[in-house]
């Protein structure tokens, strides 16, 4: 089960520590867009997410976009940061990871992976030996296929998320 199970649980993207992380060596993050860093099929960054970008990008931090969404509303988030993106990735397989590792050009110890469903960007974070940061989905409104998925995480995750 330690695939399933992320490096933290942080209650929301303001509570991820970016300076910490920074101290333990990382150096790149890839970020997840559904329901992360925009609620799900839209196209509208939160203050939340455009915080964290910035701050990460004030840092230091490379940042990939990793998403299973369209080429296109993908590369309109990326285009807003000037970041690379790759979509869709068709996480959690790891060779998606394993590209995004290439591009931000770190190996998997120095990068940090954020997103808001364990079978996708936590597995696939942890199958390239990434940090896995799980964040709580920004709404209730999702794919069908993920709302059966939420509730099989609940069941690896052994609480409600």
């Amino acid at each position: 089960m330690s695939y399933f199970q992320p490096s933290e649980l942080p209650r929301c993207l303001d509570s991820i520590n970016l300076t910490k992380l920074w101290n333990m060596g990382k150096r790149g993050i890839i970020l997840d867009l559904d329901n992360t860093i925009t609620p799900w099929r839209t196209e509208e960054i939160t203050e939340e997410a455009d915080r964290f970008i910035k701050s990460a990008l004030d840092l230091g931090f490379s940042l990939c976009l990793l998403s299973n969404a369209t080429r296109s509303r993908a590369k309109k988030i990326a285009d807003l940061y000037q970041i690379p993106f790759l979509a869709p990735a068709l996480k959690p397989w790891p060779l998606s990871f394993k590209r995004a590792l290439k591009i931000l050009q770190l190996p998997c110890a120095q990068v940090v992976v954020v997103g808001d469903q364990i079978f996708t960007d936590i597995l696939g974070g942890n199958l390239v030996k990434c940090y896995t940061i799980l964040v709580p989905p920004l709404l209730n409104k999702e794919f069908i296929g993920t709302r059966f998925m939420r509730f099989l995480e609940r069941k690896v995750m052994g609480r409600n998320l």
